[in-house]
């Protein structure tokens, strides 16, 4: 008696998972080849650690934990803000080239084309956040380990958010000179806005109250709390619901320009 046929169902996700992994390793063997984009990635927010962390030691910047479990984790979601938001320049390039187009004929999966490519983005982001808590543990962060892992979640779901929008923006425009003013715009006033550097509860009442619209801000509270061991807070759980509703709108706005595109 011959055996049962997987269902139709179950083939389907077997194939996107398969397209996925191989759309995945293929970047994930280009970014290896380059160890410039992996360790330069993670420069700007290691200076601000060896230069600007010392000047916080032993501020009051928070009334629980110390300069360090408020910078730290502000660096790190700095790190997915500006990793994550540039990484639709390498799309812009394929379709320059032709390859995206070459890649869209394939029986690949388009979901696949968007997945792999936003979780080799994911993937090399917590190697750089990785690398830059060993820094600071060595300059002197102190946090639970629990904290620290909450830590890069939080990193890898905003790293996946901004990698998808920022692939849908690299989908509509045609060059490299058009993406990267919107990105500054989108950028700065987000990292300005959340409290990254500095906790906006030291701000004016009117900004604190502005940095509230801005997403992000809820991620960076969530992180702070977590690596003060706060972890079944308020804060943390806000910051949670915040990040997974941002990463559904985000992959669900690529997703369909990725569709549209191919049509």
């Amino acid at each position: 008696m011959s055996s049962p046929s997987p269902a139709p169902g179950a083939a389907g996700r077997s194939a996107f998972l398969a397209d996925t992994a191989l759309i995945f390793g293929r970047y994930a063997r280009q970014t290896l080849r380059s160890r410039l984009q992996m360790l330069f990635g993670v420069l700007m927010p290691l200076l601000y650690l060896l230069f600007f962390g010392p000047l916080l030691t032993g501020l009051p910047l928070s009334s629980a934990g110390s300069s360090w479990q408020v910078l730290v984790p502000g660096l790190l979601l700095q790190l997915a803000l500006f990793g994550g938001s540039f990484g639709g320049f390498g799309l812009i390039l394929e379709k320059q080239a032709g390859i995206l187009e070459r890649m869209r004929v394939t029986p690949v999966s388009r979901a696949a084309l968007l997945l792999g490519r936003v979780l080799r983005d994911a993937a090399l982001l917590l190697f750089q956040s990785v690398l830059l808590v060993l820094a600071a543990l060595v300059m002197g962060l102190r946090a639970p380990l629990a904290g620290i892992l909450v830590g890069f979640a939080f990193v890898a779901v905003l790293a996946v958010s901004l990698a998808s929008l920022s692939y849908a923006l690299a989908m509509k425009v045609r060059m490299p000179q058009e993406f990267g003013p919107v990105v500054n715009a989108v950028t700065m006033p987000a990292m300005l806005l959340s409290g990254l550097m500095l906790p906006m509860a030291l701000a004016p009442g009117w900004l604190d109250a502005l940095s509230h619209l801005m997403p992000l801000r809820y991620l960076v509270d969530a992180v702070r709390a977590a690596y003060t061991g706060a972890y079944a807070s308020p804060v943390v759980l806000r910051g949670a619901l915040v990040a997974a509703g941002f990463a559904a709108l985000a992959m669900s706005l690529c997703t369909r320009a990725f569709r549209r595109a191919a049509a």
